[in-house]
């Protein structure tokens, strides 16, 4: 199994917008990319024969989604998330950005205020703002220890009557925390408190490590049970984002009467023959995959920390609970623009800067680290050499 992953896949040339936008995005074509959310890795191989089974069908007409996608959702969250999901409270989205689109429409107006808590995935900047809603930040705080949310600037943003709702990133992207239970209760009674909506993107609910546990928000209480949107998908953990298929979880009828009928407004609602069956094969049939990716997820990331304390000292970070991304502490290479500098045109290293997820984040850069040891072996012996010479 493990040779899977250290098997180097030749991305290029296959419309991946990893590998094939390198002179759009860094300026020049030799520069390992390290920075968008998806991974190096195949698919299951369950996963590949349910697609090949599609192909060789060689009929693609209008499908849809049968009992047998809803059974593998519920047994999945049923058997590794201890949640109990009826079919329901499931509501199709052709991802998590669109269905977070979706969501602020249906539940909220123009002008109206949205909170986020940053440094944090940057689309959530661009959803709220491309749809004409106001941004409220409550930044995090940065400790010797890592991330840890700040709750008295959370309960005075929560006050704001024009703060209509709140979107939790669980596991969060890019910090790499795993909120644990009393940070969420803490959130939970917040929202009962001043009466909020809460939408969670749980995406990286799946890529969780040894010692940490991801707990579903609506599992808190039931105030959030039947106020929150909750967003799955099984596209970061089985690396099939490309078939473009999340789904909402949501308990509250009439919640999820106005999210259906919003999409239906955006003619959202078509599904893609490939991520139904994607869908069911992963997570019927993916579990053994996934824990032999975490442990080399694991793995990679204990390299690097070792690679960086030894030759590298000045880049620092905190080992991620979840996700596979590294938020690297890069300020004492020097200001972002340098160090972007530096990293593009010496190293041939593209990271993404951490300025782009909030002005918390300047200085610090986000790398992804599922791919093989090889490349991330490269890529650190070309920073090394950028950085020290």
């Amino acid at each position: 199994m493990v040779n899977i992953f250290e098997n180097i896949v030749n991305r290029k040339n296959t419309n991946s917008v990893k590998w094939d936008l390198n002179e759009t995005i860094f300026g020049k074509s030799d520069v390992i990319p390290m920075w968008v959310a998806d991974m190096d890795f195949k698919a299951p191989e369950e996963v590949l024969n349910a697609l090949k089974e599609v192909v060789d069908h060689g009929v693609f007409g209008y499908p849809t989604r049968t009992d047998s996608y809803y059974n593998a959702i519920i047994r999945w969250f049923g058997i590794y998330h201890e949640w109990k999901i009826e079919k329901n409270w499931i509501s199709f989205s052709p991802g998590v950005v669109p269905g977070l689109k979706i969501a602020i429409n249906a539940l909220t107006n123009p002008g109206d205020k949205i909170l986020i808590q940053t440094p944090v995935y940057y689309p959530f900047y661009e959803v709220i703002k491309n749809n004409e809603r106001k941004i409220v930040k409550n930044e995090m705080i940065y400790t010797d220890s890592g991330y840890i949310m700040d709750f008295e600037d959370l309960e005075d943003k929560f006050k704001d009557d024009k703060m209509k709702l709140f979107i939790l990133c669980s596991p969060h992207n890019p910090v790499g925390r795993v909120w644990k239970k009393e940070e969420l209760k803490k959130i939970a009674d917040l929202a009962e408190k001043y009466g909020k909506i809460v939408i969670s993107d749980e995406i990286h609910a799946d890529l969780v490590y040894k010692g940490f546990k991801h707990i579903p928000f609506q599992k808190i209480s039931e105030y959030v049970k039947n106020n929150t949107i909750t967003f799955t998908a099984p596209s970061k953990t089985f690396n099939i984002a490309g078939l473009e298929t999340a789904n909402a979880i949501i308990p509250n009828k009439e919640l999820k009467e106005l999210f259906e009928k919003t999409k239906t407004r955006y003619s959202s609602d078509l599904t893609n023959i490939f991520g139904i069956r994607g869908l069911e094969a992963a997570y019927n049939y993916g579990r053994d995959w996934l824990d032999e990716l975490i442990w080399y997820l694991e793995e990679n990331i204990d390299f690097i920390d070792e690679y960086f304390k030894s030759n590298i000292p000045q880049i620092k970070f905190f080992k991620p609970e979840g996700t596979y991304l590294l938020w690297l502490d890069m300020r004492e290479l020097g200001d972002e623009e340098t160090v972007k500098d530096i990293l593009i045109n010496k190293a041939g290293v593209g990271l993404e800067e951490g300025s782009i997820f909030g002005e918390g984040g300047k200085g610090f850069f986000r790398m992804n680290i599922a791919t093989t040891r090889k490349i991330i072996e490269k890529a650190l012996n070309n920073m090394n050499e950028a950085f020290n010479n």
